[in-house]
């Protein structure tokens, strides 16, 4: 007998990928951008590593705020919208069979079929259904403010610690070069892994993410030389 192979979708994966990737490609980018400001404005090493610690640390912080903020929102708006269903199923329980029913109409079923399915999925848990089919609210994709606050910190902390430690550990005269390849390698690998995970191209998105990133540490490597040079 054959064991039936479990399908595995990537929706499950969305609310904490997004989170994940926009904070350690920011991580990544932001402090990347802010060393090499420094460095090209001709900072002393420890002044070049003073801003990048400042910027992984205030960054870290923004993008939990940010993202809690974000998230909760959503969440508020969520449990807005769940109230309001969930009153409107107390004072007019039968017009709601009638909506849920017309959602599975529009969706294909014949009348009959859908009022059926309507009345089952109700009787069974008839919030979670019309949070479901009628407002798109599941527990895969409700938002989760912590959990993304977490996730947006301590991947934008992972991320900016790759161009700190670069220039930490890379030798003065070669620190700006270093700096650059190793952060652009870095967005690099989080591009393709990044569309790898979520089934979209993975060239694409390393060449996406890797363009946007040279171009980014470009203009502020240019703005710091710059004021350096008038300095």
């Amino acid at each position: 007998m054959r064991r039936r192979q479990r399908e595995r979708h990537r929706t499950g994966r969305v609310g904490w990928l997004r989170a994940a990737v926009l904070g350690a490609n920011d991580g990544i980018l932001s402090t990347a951008s802010l060393v090499l400001g420094v460095a090209a404005a001709h900072g002393a090493h420890g002044a070049v590593l003073i801003a990048g610690f400042a910027g992984l640390v205030a960054g870290a912080m923004s993008m939990a705020a940010g993202e809690y903020v974000s998230v909760h929102s959503q969440a508020d708006a969520e449990k807005a919208d769940l109230e309001l269903e969930r009153a409107e199923l107390r004072t007019d329980n039968p017009g709601e069979h009638r909506e849920l029913a017309a959602i599975y109409v529009q969706r294909g079923l014949d009348p009959a079929l859908a009022k059926t399915v309507a009345d089952q999925l109700m009787a069974h848990d008839a919030l979670g259904a019309h949070a479901r089919d009628e407002l798109g609210i599941s527990g895969t994709l409700k938002a989760r403010p912590v959990q993304a606050a977490l996730s947006s910190a301590a991947s934008f902390a992972a991320g900016a610690a790759v161009p700190v430690l670069a220039a930490a550990l890379a030798p003065a005269d070669v620190a700006f070069v270093a700096i650059s390849g190793i952060s652009l390698l870095s967005l690099a690998f989080l591009g393709g892994l990044a569309a790898g995970v979520g089934g979209a191209p993975v060239t694409a998105g390393v060449i996406r993410v890797t363009f946007w990133g040279a171009l980014a540490m470009g203009v502020t490597a240019g703005v710091g030389a710059l004021f350096g040079t008038a300095v």
